[in-house]
């Protein structure tokens, strides 16, 4: 069982915004924060430019970019956890190439074979973009999103003629193995190459229902991460349908996303989560 924290950064330089805070206080929140999720037990961390909001659909600001190589290569050398990127809203591509200028090991793209209606407009998938770097540079884990939070998944919809609501509904009501679902996977799977799938609820810090945690886990032969909403309560419900999760925003200062890290409220969940396993 993988266990990540999120590591929710600040408004972030760039050459049109000035940051929140100078770059070096970022790194040492950071570097920080993952040290102690580290000491905690954690395996892993994502850095993500949460505070980056409203989000673009592809960060192409080289301050920006040079910020989230520069921390995350901090938290690299400073600690042996597993160290991931996020480049909100879907710069996987960027991601990927901090990641490898970093020595981080993985990346999250929120959409990779789907086309999504967001926040921020149309979304394309991300995986032809990462063609040549995966070859040239392999050995960085491409984390995917399926129907992922803050977004309608458009080429569900087109593929099935359903509106959002049918498919969430049909979901809900009982998750059959559903062409959509099966489709979706093989697509993330056998043509964006995705090393671990990742199911969330419909937006931060929401829970996916987790009658899709186990669809998904059913028809995937990739290993499967929840990625929003877990808390000590629910996570009961998910255990044995997932091989890892990725946890924001409850183990912040009163469970909200984007505050500092709560050290009390993370070591409760990774305790409750051992505990679990121990069953």
């Amino acid at each position: 069982m993988e266990i990540i924290g999120v590591i929710h950064l600040p408004r972030l330089p760039s050459t049109t915004i000035r940051s929140e805070r100078r770059i070096e206080e970022t790194i040492d929140q950071a570097v920080k924060e993952a040290s102690t999720l580290e000491k905690l037990g954690y395996d892993g961390v994502i850095i993500e430019n949460y505070g980056d909001k409203p989000y673009m659909k592809r960060v192409s600001d080289p301050l920006t970019i040079a910020s989230l190589a520069v921390i995350t290569r901090e938290v690299v050398r400073n600690t042996s956890l597993k160290v991931g990127v996020s480049v909100l809203r879907n710069s996987g591509r960027e991601a990927y190439s901090i990641a490898v200028a970093s020595g981080a090991r993985f990346v999250r793209i929120n959409s990779l074979v789907e086309t999504l209606i967001t926040d921020t407009g149309f979304i394309e998938p991300e995986a032809p973009n990462l063609r040549d770097l995966s070859v040239n540079y392999p050995g960085i884990e491409i984390y995917g999103d399926i129907l992922v939070k803050h977004a309608v998944s458009l080429t569900a919809l087109s593929r099935y003629s359903f509106l959002a609501n049918t498919i969430l509904g049909s979901i809900v009501g009982g998750y059959p193995l559903s062409d959509m679902l099966r489709d979706l996977i093989q697509d993330l799977t056998e043509r964006a190459l995705v090393h671990k799938i990742i199911v969330t609820g419909l937006k931060t810090g929401s829970p996916p229902d987790p009658g899709l945690v186990a669809a998904v886990k059913k028809v995937s032969d990739k290993p499967v991460i929840l990625g929003s909403g877990a808390d000590p309560s629910n996570i009961k419900n998910y255990i044995k349908h997932i091989d890892g999760v990725i946890i924001g925003s409850y183990i912040k200062r009163d469970g909200k996303a984007g505050n500092p890290l709560d050290e009390n409220r993370a070591r409760i969940f990774i305790e409750t989560v051992k505990n679990l396993l121990k069953k």
